[in-house]
């Protein structure tokens, strides 16, 4: 599994949503330093929010495959500035939280995830668990893709 690191403003949801990857069950946590997890990395808001705090993110960043910024559906702005992701050497998603509250407009924070660079979005609720399979599966496919071309070569060498 590819490991993938949340970025985004406090309260967008990153510790709720690593608690749900993980398997367990969503409960408010604050986040008050960075948070290694075997396939996850989970970074206070304050670092997305503050850019002396910002660095650390992009020294984590190297420890991640994948950069998900992360935007609630119920933002009434966007943290992230238009054609963020040029500046990364990952790969970056985005991904829209709490797409199952009353206030969400998840079109509209996909619209600027897009604005930021981000090519592909996932839709998720943490709590009906909505977008979450999607989002998993996303980041399995790259295991996926090392055991197919792994068995590809050992039938190659049979064939050979």
């Amino acid at each position: 599994m590819r490991k993938l690191i949340l970025v985004g403003r406090s309260e967008s949801g990153k510790t709720t949503l690593t608690q749900v990857l993980k398997g367990g069950k969503p409960k408010y946590h604050k986040t008050q330093y960075i948070n290694y997890h075997d396939v996850i990395i989970d970074t206070p808001g304050e670092y997305a929010e503050n850019k002396e705090l910002a660095r650390a993110l992009a020294l984590y960043s190297y420890e991640a495959d994948v950069v998900g910024l992360l935007l609630s559906a119920t933002e009434q702005y966007s943290l992230y500035s238009p054609c963020c992701t040029a500046q990364a050497n990952r790969e970056v998603v985005g991904i829209v939280t709490k797409i199952d509250h009353e206030d969400a407009t998840p079109e509209r924070a996909e619209a600027w995830l897009r604005l930021a660079g981000c090519e592909r979005v996932f839709l998720v609720s943490s709590y009906t668990g909505e977008g979450i399979d999607e989002l998993l599966s996303y980041l399995e496919e790259d295991e996926k893709q090392q055991k197919n071309t792994k068995t590809q070569k050992k039938s190659q060498k049979v064939i050979d």
